[in-house]
C-alpha cells in the first residue's frame, strides 16, 4: 500500500490558498496534508512564509472526514531542529495531536547551509550538525513514545541511523526510485517515505508513483502545485496493482 500527500502552498501572505488546496486534496482522496517550516522560502528572504502549526491546527478543525470516516493525516515536512527548541516543537506536536489524534506526522529535519541563513537573520543559534542530529533523535524518541508518527529527513543519504535509534521512518527528498529501493534493502524494517517538489511533466505522475511504490516507499508527497485527482488516482492504482499481484501469486 502507498499513501499520497501534498505540501500545501504556505509561502504566501495569507492561508486562503493553502486551505483551498487542502480541501481539494481531501475531496480527491489524498491521504496527507503537509507544511514546510521556514521563515522564508529557501534563498528568497523577500518572500513570506506562514508557520506550519497554525495552518495544520486550523485544518484539523475545519476539514470534514473523508469517505472512510477518517480525516487526513497532518504533518510537517519538516519541522527543523535548530529553528525552534525541541521542547517547543514537542508541545506544538502534542497540541496538534490533541486536535487530530492518530493523524499527526512529525516530519523532522536538521536543516542545511541554506536554511542556516534564516537562523542568522534572526539571531537564532545554529548548533553544529552533530548536535542537531542528537537533538532530533531525542525529540523523535519522545514523540514516538507519545504515539506520534515520526519521519526523519536527510536528503539522498537519509538519516537511517537516527531514524532507527528513534523508532522513526526515513524520509527521502526528491530521490530516484533506485535510491529508494537501495535504502529499503539496506534498512530492512525501517519504513521509507518519499517527498519532493511539484511533479514535472515527465515521467507521468502515475508512472512515478508506481515506480516509487515498487521501490518500497510507503508514502509519496509532492509539493504544490499538483493535480490532486491524478495523484490520488495514481496511489490507488499502485496499491490495487500490488494487491492484484499478491492475489495472483497466492501470497
Amino acid at each position: 500500500m502507498i499513501r499520497t500527500g501534498v505540501v500545501l502552498p504556505t509561502f504566501r501572505d495569507a492561508p486562503g490558498e493553502a486551505f483551498d488546496a487542502a480541501a481539494d486534496a481531501v475531496r480527491a482522496g489524498v491521504d496527507g496534508l503537509f507544511c514546510y517550516d521556514h521563515i522564508w522560502p529557501l534563498g528568497q528572504p523577500e518572500r513570506p512564509a506562514i508557520a506550519p502549526f497554525p495552518v495544520l491546527g486550523a485544518l484539523a478543525a475545519r476539514l470534514a472526514p473523508r469517505a472512510d470516516g477518517n480525516g487526513p493525516f497532518l504533518g510537517t515536512l519538516v519541522a527543523r531542529i535548530g529553528l525552534a527548541p525541541p521542547p517547543v516543537l514537542a508541545a506544538q506536536f502534542a497540541a496538534l495531536e490533541s486536535l487530530a489524534p492518530g493523524r499527526v506526522i512529525a516530519g523532522l529535519g536538521t536543516g542545511d547551509k541554506m536554511s542556516e541563513q534564516e537562523n542568522v537573520a534572526y539571531g537564532v543559534p545554529y548548533p553544529p550538525a552533530s548536535e542537531r542530529r542528537a537533538e532530533m533523535v531525542t525529540l523523535g524518541r519522545e514523540l514516538v513514545a507519545a504515539g506520534i508518527t515520526v519521519w526523519m529527513a536527510g536528503g539522498a543519504a537519509g538519516r537511517a541511523e537516527e531514524a532507527r535509534a528513534a523508532g522513526a521512518a526515513v524520509n527521502l527528498w526528491d530521490t530516484d526510485p533506485a535510491v529508494v529501493a537501495e535504502r529499503a534493502a539496506a534498512n530492512e524494517g525501517t519504513e521509507i517515505t518519499w517527498a519532493g517538489p511539484p511533479p514535472a511533466a515527465t515521467p507521468p505522475l502515475a508512472e512515478r508513483v508506481r515506480a516509487l511504490h515498487d521501490a518500497g516507499a510507503s508514502w509519496v508527497v509532492f509539493g504544490w502545485p499538483v493535480d490532486v485527482d491524478e495523484l490520488a488516482a495514481a496511489g490507488h492504482t499502485a496499491t490495487a496493482a500490488q494487491r492484484s499481484g499478491r492475489a495472483a501469486s497466492g501470497s
